[in-house]
């Protein structure tokens, strides 16, 4: 409960020190091994945020199997002693896609998020009432590990509106949840007014100058603990820049004058983890950005849960506040070093196929991904060119978020969102394919909601193009197939309205069933120049953590094993896929890539070390 000065537990005054762990961004055979490590760093809490669109790809799911099972990752924080503080959102930023809004929140446009809106406070009540009843009977009154539980997610930046919060308050609490509800908002004073409600415990998200914001928090919070609930000990990565870094003896200097100050902390990270699949979010201050895979953060555990420095130096700080364990886990050692070549490839065109009605959704202008009923992944549409002997211009309203041009076959070109690119000279021919990538939903602002893919009208020399035929991409189909050695499918797409199995991929969760009956033969592979997809057996003699390296190839995404490690890109920083060794097995595994650029050298590498820190433009 909290006090007039602590929070306490069983009636003595008690200090929250936790970090943030979300069991999503982790293999679920990871978990108790990073839980683990969090308390031998002297942490007592685990905290971690519940990502609607991942357990609700769809309305109506609600999936907490293999990496979504939030009993079992709140039971193994009880397992080793610890309390946990759930964040349910609904809205919960953290650089995941969407900001964990889901994708068929915004295909009716009257809904209106994160406010008092019918529509989607009826959406928001489905959800939570499912979360609530997992976090239910694991509250601490319960015997469980549930100390905190928070009320949206930094709201003061968005919005004012307290009858919404009210709403989600009184949900919460009819929903059986009777520990403290929190609230969190970066320490100025406008946003911790509009974030909050007079009887919820308001705390704040900084990584510096911990004296003057705890100020600003008491001055808004005048009774009860101080915490910073979000002490930012890194920070995340973009596409196209520089790996970012927060000097050790300065993220413990600022650690140690919170806890000096005698407030409660949650450091975000302790462990980031990795945006395996599609599931990177995005951010759009003037110029869109999307967020790599790696989830690294530059946090006391790295991507791979190995204890870095910070790991050390955080240990000796908590250790003059607070007891920690003698036991002290290894430093990482490096990962096995070997390689291999491809041994066959398909390229998109010969698995697409002409499909007809049965495959392919007709439409008059050009559809957006959302109206596909596809929210994550690629999309693949085509439209007859109008006849015509010299190269034209061909412009969209928008790119969301990178289109790969081609006509008859051939590559084009390709138009880039984050270069704010919307038109390409094609030259003359017969079909126009554009294959769209969905490069992560923006996680932070206004233009959360925004529709991906296509935005009409598509103009030919100023004229509208009309009568395209559109799917969304079933890559899991594919990977499935060059997996198993078999001829490939014909048809390597999903119908009308399905969402894509390899787009949705979650820590400990395989996809991918080929559909069809065309066949194609698969080849050799001395080259990789996409839209293609190229397949390699990894050969091991027991399972461990590899880093796939991706310094020779363009832009495209992995599978191993079924499952996607994520998004590559050239452009860096990050130039290597860390690949979860219980996603492994003994013998041979299935690596299958799917390359939309093309590759310098179509060789297979995996090194000692991660490299998330080289950036070419």
């Amino acid at each position: 409960m909290i006090g007039p000065d602590h929070f306490e537990l069983d009636g003595a005054p008690h200090r929250v020190v936790a970090g943030a762990l979300h069991y999503f961004r982790v293999h679920p055979d990871q978990w108790a091994d990073r839980i683990h490590k969090a308390r031998l760093m002297g942490l007592n809490t685990i905290e971690t945020y519940v990502a609607w669109n991942a357990h609700s790809p769809r309305r109506g799911d609600f999936d907490t199997s293999a990496g979504l099972d939030l009993g079992r990752f709140l039971d193994l924080v009880a397992a080793e002693g610890m309390h946990a503080i759930v964040r349910p959102g609904p809205y919960i930023c953290a650089e995941w896609d969407g900001g964990g809004l889901p994708g068929w929140l915004f295909d009716d446009p009257a809904v209106g998020v994160r406010r008092s809106e019918p529509l989607y406070l009826a959406a928001v009540d489905e959800f939570l009432e499912r979360v609530y009843e997992i976090v239910v009977p694991r509250q601490i009154d319960h015997g469980g590990p549930v100390v905190l539980v928070q009320i949206e997610n930094e709201y003061g930046a968005y919005g004012d509106d307290s009858g919404y919060l009210r709403h989600l308050v009184d949900l919460t609490r009819a929903s059986g949840v009777v520990v403290p509800l929190t609230t969190v908002d970066q320490p100025t004073d406008e946003m911790l007014a509009a974030g909050s409600l007079p009887e919820l415990h308001k705390t704040g998200s900084f990584g510096s100058r911990a004296q003057e914001r705890l100020a600003t928090l008491r001055r808004h919070q005048p009774t009860g603990p101080l915490m910073c609930s979000e002490f930012w000990d890194g920070w995340f990565d973009h596409w196209g820049e520089h790996h970012h870094t927060t000097p050790v003896e300065e993220a413990a200097r600022e650690l140690d004058a919170l806890l000096t100050a005698g407030a409660s902390v949650n450091i975000y990270m302790f462990h980031g983890g990795t945006n395996f699949g599609f599931t990177n979010g995005a951010n759009h201050k003037g110029t869109y950005q999307s967020h790599v895979t790696s989830y690294d953060y530059d946090a006391p555990l790295d991507e791979a849960g190995w204890p870095t420095d910070k790991f050390f130096a955080f240990r000796e700080v908590i250790a003059r506040h607070l007891p920690v364990p003698d036991e002290v886990p290894a430093r990482r050692s490096p990962s096995p070093v070997l390689s291999t070549t491809f041994d066959r490839s398909v390229r998109l065109g010969d698995v697409v196929g002409d499909l007809g009605a049965s495959g392919w959704i007709g439409t008059e202008d050009v559809p957006t991904m959302d109206a596909l009923g596809s929210y994550r992944g690629f999309a693949l549409h085509r439209v007859d060119l109008p006849a015509g002997d010299e190269p034209r211009v061909l412009s969209f309203a928008g790119v969301r978020d990178r289109a790969v041009v081609s006509v008859d076959g051939r590559r084009v070109g390709v138009l880039q969102r984050d270069q704010h690119e919307r038109a390409i000279t094609v030259p003359p021919g017969r079909v126009l394919e554009v294959l769209v990538e969905d490069q992560g939903r923006v996680n932070y602002g206004v233009r959360i909601g925004e529709a991906k893919g296509l935005v009409g009208p598509a103009l030919l020399d100023g004229a509208e193009l009309t009568g395209w035929r559109s799917t969304p991409l079933d890559l899991g189909a594919v990977v499935a197939t060059l997996s198993s050695g078999a001829t490939v499918p014909g048809d390597a797409t999903v119908p009308s309205g399905a969402t894509v199995p390899g787009d949705a991929t979650v820590p400990g969760d395989a996809t991918g069933a080929s559909s069809g009956s065309a066949v194609v033969p698969v080849s050799p592979v001395s080259t990789l120049d996409g839209p293609v997809f190229a397949h390699a057996t990894v050969t091991l003699d027991e399972p461990a953590d590899l880093f796939l390296d991706t310094r020779s190839w363009g832009k495209g995404v992995a599978f191993v094993n079924g499952f996607a490690l994520g998004r590559y890109w050239t452009r860096g920083p990050q130039h290597t896929l860390y690949v979860p060794g219980e996603q492994l097995r003994a013998g041979d595994n299935d690596l299958v890539v799917f390359e939309t650029g093309a590759a310098a050298a179509p060789v297979v590498s995996f090194v000692a070390d991660p490299d998330l820190g080289h950036t070419e433009q």
